[in-house]
């Protein structure tokens, strides 16, 4: 993509990509936030001020409670500032307050004492800390839930329609129909699960236990590694197996070759196709810019309309599955929760596995994306409709509530490290040693964030 394409995209929907993505955004603050008020308020602890976004306060209120709740010019995060904490980051503390009367700053009361976060014993810090994280994984759980319950789950069997010729699926003995039933020991309900599990298949035998015929199977295997590029530019690796979900059908008109041999007309192709009829052979589709070939297993019954005019669904078009493409379908309120928890647990488990991987090297750190990559999918996702839309927004609220636990200075993950310490030796870790490990913790972050941020621009350039 060049630089002039680059601007078409983005200047074309700036303002929707950014609007989107400040709101999601937003919402995804104010929910983190919200858990470190409301914990602390149910803790006794006083809160100063609510605020979503950085900077100089564009509108703002107090309550009942002497919180100022705002909105900042900065709206890139946000904050709770706790009463007796120096800065929002809760990294120093003060046992001084303002006399406004007097116009002097004065030792604390006792009351005031017991109303500081700094003041309270190491579980209620903890508690209140440990309360943002947790409050993004609830939201999300709530978030999936609701969307299982009241719009449905779009399921696609775990199931191969096609098989790709020369692909790692076709080397190590997959055949179409096959239901994949689990790898590496995690089983496989749809063909998502199979899709989550190859994106982070980099260079790593995997264990699949197949289906076929009605007998159980064995197989190992080693994705393929593949680099795609969005249109934004942004590179991704992952692993490509070979084989096609059940919602893949071929338009008739698109087959070229038929085990090797080019169709004399479209007639004669047709007949072809109606003769193979419930037997393995290979087809070659042109896909646009580029041509595969394909091993196929199609069936009579499900075949029956391709030269039917009046089937609007089937005419024309080769059906490769032996199963319907996918269904949606609504849970029950203990399906839709237990499949939320399992939402939630796999992507944790999936978000790990990539990190893992580019600390090993296995997985390229440039794939690590900023606020314009977030703001791209948001943008993108939103354009495809409010249920994906909701669906992202859960998916985020996993990634920055498990970020934020992360044992890293300055982030919720690095004051629970403290406190856990703290309850350990019955003493606080020494201040001084915790001002260096938050300098380090700031450095570390505007590091990261300049490095993704930084990479996503020079992603975006064309090259050279």
């Amino acid at each position: 993509m060049n630089i002039m394409e680059i601007i078409q995209v983005f200047g074309h929907n700036l303002f929707y990509y950014v609007i989107i993505f400040l709101a999601v955004l937003s919402i995804l603050v104010f929910v983190h936030e919200w858990g470190h008020y409301i914990v602390a308020r149910m803790c006794g602890v006083r809160v100063d001020s609510f605020s979503i976004g950085f900077g100089k306060e564009l509108w703002g209120r107090y309550d009942r409670h002497g919180c100022r709740w705002k909105i900042s010019a900065v709206p890139l995060g946000g904050y709770v500032k706790l009463f007796g904490d120096v800065d929002p980051a809760s990294a120093e503390h003060t046992d001084e307050v303002d006399d406004p009367e007097n116009g002097i700053r004065r030792p604390m009361t006792e009351e005031e004492r017991s109303q500081a976060f700094f003041a309270k014993p190491v579980w209620k810090r903890a508690a209140i800390v440990f309360a943002g994280p947790a409050i993004n994984y609830i939201f999300a759980f709530f978030v999936y839930a609701a969307l299982f319950m009241y719009y449905g789950q779009t399921v696609s069997p775990p199931v191969a329609a096609a098989v790709g010729v020369g692909t790692a699926a076709e080397k190590y003995g997959f055949m179409p129909h096959d239901r994949i039933l689990s790898i590496d020991g995690k089983d496989m309900e749809s063909f998502n699960d199979v899709r989550r599990e190859m994106l982070l298949a980099l260079d790593v035998e995997r264990h699949f236990v197949i289906e076929r015929n009605g007998t159980q199977m064995d197989i190992n295997a080693k994705p393929e590694r593949v680099e795609t590029e969005d249109r934004f530019g942004f590179k991704s690796s992952y692993g490509r197996l070979g084989i096609y979900d059940p919602s893949h059908a071929v338009e008739i008109k698109k087959i070229l070759k038929i085990d090797g041999v080019p169709a004399e007309n479209e007639d004669d192709k047709i007949k072809q196709l109606q003769d193979r009829m419930g037997t393995t052979y290979k087809i070659e589709v042109d896909l646009g810019p580029k041509t595969e070939e394909l091993i196929v297993h199609p069936l009579k019954e499900l075949n029956a309309g391709m030269t039917n005019p009046d089937d609007e669904i089937y005419y024309g078009t080769l059906y490769l599955s032996n199963s319907e493409p996918h269904e949606l379908i609504k849970l029950s309120p203990l399906e839709a929760l237990s499949k939320a928890g399992r939402e939630c647990y796999v992507t944790t488990r999936n978000i790990m596995e990539a990190l893992g991987q580019m600390v090993m090297g296995v997985r390229s750190a440039t794939e690590l994306g900023g606020i314009i990559r977030i703001g791209a999918i948001a943008g993108e996702v939103a354009q495809q409709g409010w249920v994906l839309l909701i669906g992202l927004m859960a998916l985020l609220s996993i990634n920055l509530g498990f970020i934020n636990l992360l044992p890293i200075p300055l982030l919720d993950g690095g004051h629970l490290l403290f406190y856990l310490l703290e309850a350990i030796l019955g003493r606080p870790v020494p201040e001084q040693v915790q001002e260096y490990a938050f300098r380090f913790g700031l450095v570390f972050l505007i590091g990261i964030m300049a490095f993704a941020n930084l990479n996503d621009i020079l992603q975006m350039l064309p090259d050279k």
